[in-house]
């Protein structure tokens, strides 16, 4: 599919592997609706043909108004990029007790409902979208992670959510088959993004020697480029796809 000259939605699009999707579409000729929260628009880097909006993509009348924003644009609504995330470390028991149920569900209402939410809504208006190539309509690329397969301790919550993300992948994509939507999830490995920012070099380095190659984090514009090639690859569909290193993660 040609990404020049369509509209897309990139959610937490205004740093991290979101910022460098959304940078990396407008860079082919998108008009990008970057999506994220209101403390990261305000200190987003702005990139020409991208509009930073501040919308939870948990909250279904924000995500409406960006869709719709889209939809008005000059360009076709195609290509949407789920990005949005959170998770923090907790197990089932911990020295503190249960883990939180409250940051349970944060952290699957925003991976989880989130990335449903948005996909559901986006579908809805690309539905209504002209037709191109062999029916095609757009295409929409969700991101979970290789926690979703390999969770470690401590990642009850977050494998929980990713997990949720692969789950629904083949589903969505069969019920948007009869409209021309594609749906593809990517699973990072450990990425080099703003939540590692507060990390020693110690740690960062850790990590890196636990990938077998290339020995080192990945990089966002690694998660952007597969993204844009999803996009752009008309076959792939109902697919998820690791982008790690080869990494399959120990218990801890």
């Amino acid at each position: 599919m040609e990404i020049k000259d369509v509209a897309a939605i990139v959610t937490g699009g205004a740093s991290g592997l979101g910022g460098a999707t959304a940078r990396a579409l407008a860079a082919r000729g998108a008009r990008v609706f970057a999506l994220d929260l209101p403390a990261a628009v305000e200190n987003a880097q702005q990139v020409d043909g991208v509009e930073y909006v501040a919308a939870d993509v948990t909250d279904q009348e924000q995500v409406q108004a960006v869709v719709d924003a889209a939809v008005d644009s000059a360009a076709p609504l195609r290509v949407v990029v789920n990005c949005a995330g959170v998770g923090w470390a907790g197990r089932v028991l911990g020295k503190q007790g249960p883990h939180d149920l409250g940051r349970f569900r944060t952290v699957v209402e925003v991976n989880l409902v989130g990335t449903f939410n948005v996909l559901r809504l986006a579908a809805a208006a690309m539905a209504a979208t002209p037709t191109v190539e062999e029916g095609q309509r757009g295409v929409i690329v969700n991101t979970a992670s290789i926690a979703a397969f390999d969770g470690q301790i401590g990642q009850i919550a977050y494998a929980a959510s990713k997990g949720g993300v692969v789950g629904l992948t083949l589903s969505a994509a069969r019920d948007l088959a009869s409209v021309g939507i594609r749906v593809v999830t990517i699973a990072p490995g450990t990425i080099d993004t703003p939540m590692l920012a507060g990390v020693s070099e110690e740690f960062r380095a850790s990590l890196a020697a636990g990938v077998p190659f290339p020995k080192r984090l990945g990089k966002p514009d690694e998660y952007a480029r597969l993204a844009v090639f999803i996009a752009e690859h008309d076959y792939l569909n109902g697919e998820v796809i690791r982008m790690d290193g080869a990494l399959r993660m120990a218990p801890r």
